[in-house]
């Protein structure tokens, strides 16, 4: 529950020793001892491991894991590569495709944009199998709240990409002027057709990335 080895470890070792932190730590021992969790135990901090804290450009952020069989593997609207596509991510898809000619692939993984500096943060970080936001009042919103404070105190520009209402109650914690903040309405089935299509949120970031002289991200998801 605490096993980060890159500079991130070293920013949130004191929200490790929390008291809140370590009744989140002892509740998620009893539930992957007793329950069917996701993500696998070994993938929490996935998002943390692929993005280190001073490589963060742009921030994505979910709302828990997908709670199907196979699916979540610590990255926010991501899926292990041999899911079927989720509704919300092939919307970002289709987002992509009108906005930077992206084709739409034939998997769901991005790990390639965690890579690059894009950090696919959920605001929960663990779900029981089948039951939506199961973990949502066990304590992570208090440590990805303190993810985002700590980002909010980046020395160089950051995107924060807030889609939906649960995303954007974090708005509050970002109050550095040189950081871009991109709302729109969350891309599930439900809502993308509010404002979520048509968005360009990624061409945004990119033009935002090249001002500041930070190289855009390929946002390109290639099919296997």
């Amino acid at each position: 529950m605490n096993t980060l080895i890159n500079k991130w470890a070293l920013y949130l070792n004191e929200e490790f020793e929390k008291p809140y932190y370590k009744e989140l730590s002892n509740f998620l021992t009893e539930e992957y001892a007793n329950a069917t969790v996701f993500p696998n135990q070994i993938d929490l901090f996935k998002a943390l491991d692929l993005t280190d804290y001073d490589n963060v450009k742009v921030v994505i952020l979910g709302q828990d894991p997908y709670h199907g069989f196979n699916q979540a593997h610590g990255l926010s609207f991501s899926v292990n590569p041999n899911v079927p596509i989720p509704p919300s991510l092939l919307n970002i898809y289709k987002e992509l495709q009108t906005d930077l000619n992206c084709y739409i692939p034939n998997n769901g993984c991005l790990a390639k944009w965690a890579k690059q500096g894009v950090l696919l943060l959920n605001t929960s970080l663990s779900v029981r199998e089948g039951q939506a936001n199961s973990h949502q009042k066990i304590g992570w919103h208090l440590f990805t709240s303190k993810i985002v404070e700590l980002l909010d105190a980046h020395e160089t520009p950051i995107v924060f990409m807030l889609w939906g209402k649960n995303a954007q109650e974090y708005t509050k914690l970002v109050c550095n002027p040189r950081h871009l903040i991109l709302t729109a309405p969350h891309p599930s089935p439900l809502s993308a057709y509010r404002g979520f299509f048509g968005c360009r949120h990624f061409s945004r970031a990119n033009d935002f990335l090249r001002t500041h002289a930070l190289g855009a991200i390929d946002w390109q998801i290639e099919s296997l």
